[in-house]
């Protein structure tokens, strides 16, 4: 019986769409474990992991359990990962004193996994919320009212030093003080290390979605607030054509890789700079993207693994050539997995 409501219709885009391999054909975003960074925190001593309430399957890892993740992540194909130091609060002060000793926590587990792993790609943070007792990523001016952005550039400057040495692939500068990838570039090759490269956080927000991190650095505790105000350094939620002033910057001073930070709620931003730039840029899927997916799929709102990679596509499609997300683990097992 033939078909009252047939369509004439030369174009049916869903012919594409028919089965998994005309889907397969087509696709245009592909997402791999080598696009993916692992950002992972470290705690001194040798003691188990420390779970992360505000962040499911996440944990504080001891030096000789960072190695044991590092191998593991690369087996997966994951090629680099992101150290976060949380120190003993006994070692916080105004000034951030502990960034700059040359056993510090971060460098000692730098040099562990280059030991252990040294074909995979480390990077570490280069700001002092960790070490501050405040929690801000600089040092305070006199009257305490805000960060003495050049002051604290010197500091950074010679805390990259310290990380190149150390063995680190990228230094990355999170800080967002005015100047502070042209400095450190400067220290870095007078220092010898004219091959560490700088992933500079180009466009980073001042967003509500840093507060679990802040919980796994210790560094919301320690500033005794989670409001704590940093709208003096980091981008304004509202600003569009700022991150293309900070990307121009950035470029000039000799960033190496560009970032927008958090991924998600910025798509716009890591696709204008896609246009705007010929860098690589890498996109920071953060600790309040993460959980909030986490927390939705536990009420049973949402399919956990289908929006992570969802998730991780979108930000992919956007512009982003690497990504650095708490799901780099399991997205890489699942992707292996894949016919």
């Amino acid at each position: 019986m033939p078909n009252p409501f047939k369509l004439n219709l030369v174009h049916r885009p869903r012919r594409l769409r028919r089965t998994a391999g005309l889907r397969a054909l087509v696709e245009e975003t592909v997402l791999r474990p080598e696009d993916l960074v692992a950002p992972l925190f470290v705690i001194d001593g040798k003691g188990r992991p420390e779970a992360i309430p505000s962040m499911p399957g996440v944990s504080r890892l001891a030096i000789p359990d960072l190695v044991k993740e590092c191998r593991a992540l690369g087996k997966l194909g994951i090629l680099a990962v992101a150290l976060f130091p949380r120190i003993d609060a006994r070692l916080k002060d105004e000034e951030g004193t502990a960034a700059l000793r040359e056993d510090a926590l971060i460098l000692r587990a730098v040099r562990a996994v280059k030991r252990a792993v040294p074909g995979l790609t480390v990077m570490t943070d280069i700001a002092l919320d960790p070490y501050t007792s405040h929690g801000h990523d600089g040092v305070l001016t006199a009257d305490g009212r805000d960060v003495d952005n050049d002051r604290t550039v010197g500091i950074l400057s010679g805390m990259a030093v310290l990380h190149a040495a150390a063995g680190v692939d990228l230094v990355a500068p999170s800080d967002m003080m005015d100047g502070r990838v042209g400095a450190i570039r400067r220290a870095l090759d007078a220092a010898g290390h004219e091959g560490t490269a700088i992933m500079a956080y180009t466009a980073k927000y001042a967003s509500a979605y840093y507060g679990p991190f802040r919980d796994a650095v210790g560094s919301a505790k320690a500033a005794g607030t989670r409001g704590l105000d940093k709208r003096s350094y980091q981008l304004n939620p509202a600003n569009r054509r700022e991150a293309f002033t900070e990307l121009k910057l950035d470029e000039a001073e000799g960033a190496d890789i560009v970032m927008v930070k958090p991924a998600g709620l910025y798509l716009d931003i890591i696709r204008g700079l896609r246009y705007a730039t010929r860098k690589p840029i890498a996109a920071y899927q953060v600790s309040g993207e993460y959980s909030q997916i986490h927390a939705a799929a536990r009420l049973g709102w949402l399919d956990l693994a289908l929006c992570r990679r969802e998730s991780l596509i979108a930000i992919k499609r956007a512009g982003a050539d690497m990504i650095l997300t708490y799901f780099a683990r399991e997205m890489a097992a699942e992707l292996r997995k894949a016919p």
